[in-house]
């Protein structure tokens, strides 16, 4: 046999995804091109689509859209109710209802412009292209192994991340246990009555299983503090604060050109390194056993740099590109070879990354 051996399924660490699905939302808060944020959101889909596994909570993908698409329409809606603006080209005349002057500046219905129209459209989208991401980060990676991956010195805070982000992967798990329950018992009736019957057996089972999360968590040990001596506190919390400082005042002098530039990227690289500090010096007292614990290897180094790649280069070269990156709702939108093809590096994972472990291969019921 000549042709290559495929590569072992096996699942990557969550930390990888977690890092190249944050690097896409980076780089989708960075524009408001509706034709790059199409393609950051493609892009998402796409790995989704050739990297998920069959997990129950695998699926909460499809519940991402669906939240992506309400925050499109709630946006586009929210610009006709306030007033749709008087300058620019009007597609539709509504009633303006008047307001007490305590209430200046602001409207209800009038003049819906083309211009005020797309300016909600393209916010709607920005944000709705971070939550996809967010999105295909919960359906590639396990919660649970997220929180396993945490270091000792954020397991009080990890705890509470993990746990608020497992939430959709928590319903659409428990949406299918549910809805195969009642195919089991040949329920039937109408659409409203089917969907009446779905909420409350969702959200209750949701609400049992996440609160048996915190309790085995508990049970565990997750969030408990060893000891720690007076002094250890206060070097901890010493260095923790001044990382923290430095960290902001090096993000203020990036952002205010005004700042004397020894106060921008010297002082942020200084907070990050006592920072750090801190958290190693946190992490000393924090005693944790792992089974089984999930290794860095080549292939989660690419899956991040895949996502974080797109970031840096939209933040470093594609800044000073203001009629790409944040076009104006007067012109068409268009696209640079540079910025397509910075965003399509990300897709890379749908090809680079293993095939995830399935439970039908295991021979455990989804």
């Amino acid at each position: 046999m000549s042709g290559r051996p495929a590569r072992l399924p096996r699942d990557l660490h969550p930390g990888a995804w977690w890092l190249w699905a944050l690097g896409l939302a980076a780089t989708a808060s960075a524009t408001t091109n509706p034709l790059l944020l199409a393609t950051i959101a493609g892009v998402a889909a796409l790995v989704v689509a050739c990297r998920h596994s069959d997990h129950p909570w695998s699926g909460s993908f499809r519940i991402y859209l669906a939240l992506a698409g309400a925050i499109v329409a709630i946006r586009v809606a929210a610009r006709v109710l306030l007033g749709g603006g008087g300058i620019g080209h009007v597609l539709l005349r509504l009633p303006e209802i008047p307001l007490p002057d305590w209430v200046a500046g602001i409207h209800l219905l009038g003049p819906v412009t083309s211009e005020y129209l797309l300016g909600g459209l393209y916010d709607g989208l920005r944000l709705a292209t971070m939550v996809i991401c967010v999105g295909a980060a919960n359906s590639l990676a396990d919660p649970k192994r997220l929180l396993k991956s945490m270091p000792p010195a954020l397991y009080e805070i990890g705890t509470a991340v993990v746990v608020s982000v497992s939430v959709m992967p928590q319903l659409a798990e428990s949406l299918q246990r549910v809805r195969r329950a009642r195919r089991l018992r040949g329920v039937s009736g109408s659409r409203v009555g089917r969907l009446r019957g779905l909420v409350v057996p969702v959200l209750e089972d949701a609400l049992e299983r996440s609160l048996a999360l915190a309790a085995g968590m508990d049970a565990r040990g997750y969030g408990r503090s060893g000891h720690l001596g007076r002094r250890q506190r206060l070097v901890t919390g010493t260095l923790m604060l001044a990382g923290l400082g430095g960290i902001c005042v090096g993000t203020y002098a990036m952002l205010d050109q005004t700042a004397p530039r020894w106060l921008a990227g010297p002082m942020l690289a200084l907070g990050v390194a006592v920072a750090v500090a801190g958290f190693m010096s946190a992490g000393r007292r924090v005693r944790r056993t792992r089974y089984r614990p999930d290794h860095w290897r080549a292939s989660e180094v690419v899956v991040a740099l895949c996502g974080l790649l797109p970031a840096v280069v939209t933040f470093a070269a594609l800044s000073s590109q203001i009629a790409v990156m944040h076009p104006g709702v007067d012109v068409v939108p268009t696209l640079t070879g540079s910025a397509l093809l910075a965003v399509l590096v990300a897709a890379l994972p749908a090809v680079a990354a293993p095939p995830p472990v399935l439970t039908s291969a295991l021979g455990v019921p989804a």
